[in-house]
């Protein structure tokens, strides 16, 4: 049986288009959080919204750091993440403040989750380099084995 190229993560997938993909996600879960607080389904705290945008924050992180191990151009790729990350963090949370009605420093702790966040992103991207530099060093090295020893030609010299 064949290993399967159709994974996710062999695919090159720009971080302008991971984001688009999970602020949409983000704000249309905070529409429906929304919506069903309208309906009466469930009474929401203000602060659901600033929750949901930091777990979309922090799903983005995650992936967006994946997927730099399969791009091609990593100088172009870290440059267009930090700008997804920086706007996907200023849009949620103007999504959240919307929706919520209340901003960052009266939603408790918030501030902080997002600057950990953000020191979280920057430690993820670069171990993901780090490990795609040590990846392609290793793999253009060239390696020989190593050469094998007799036994007791070491004694004979002394």
């Amino acid at each position: 049986m064949e290993p399967s190229t159709d994974s996710i993560f062999t695919k090159e997938i720009d971080p302008i288009k991971q984001v688009l993909i999970v602020l949409g996600l983000s704000i249309g879960f905070m529409i429906f959080s929304k919506l069903f607080e309208e309906i009466g389904i469930f009474e929401n705290d203000p602060r659901t919204y600033w929750t949901l945008a930091a777990t979309f924050i922090l799903f983005f992180a995650i992936f967006n750091s994946l997927f730099s191990l399969t791009t091609q151009n990593m100088d172009r790729y870290w440059t267009r993440s930090m700008l997804s990350f920086v706007a996907l963090a200023a849009i949620s949370a103007g999504a959240a403040y919307l929706f919520s009605g209340i901003p960052m420093e009266e939603a408790g702790s918030y501030k902080w989750i997002y600057i950990v966040l953000t020191i979280g992103y920057l430690v993820f991207i670069s171990i993901m380099g780090a490990m795609r530099n040590i990846v392609d060093f290793a793999q253009k090295e060239e390696w020989n084995s190593p050469r094998i020893r007799k036994k007791g030609k070491r004694d004979k010299k002394k």
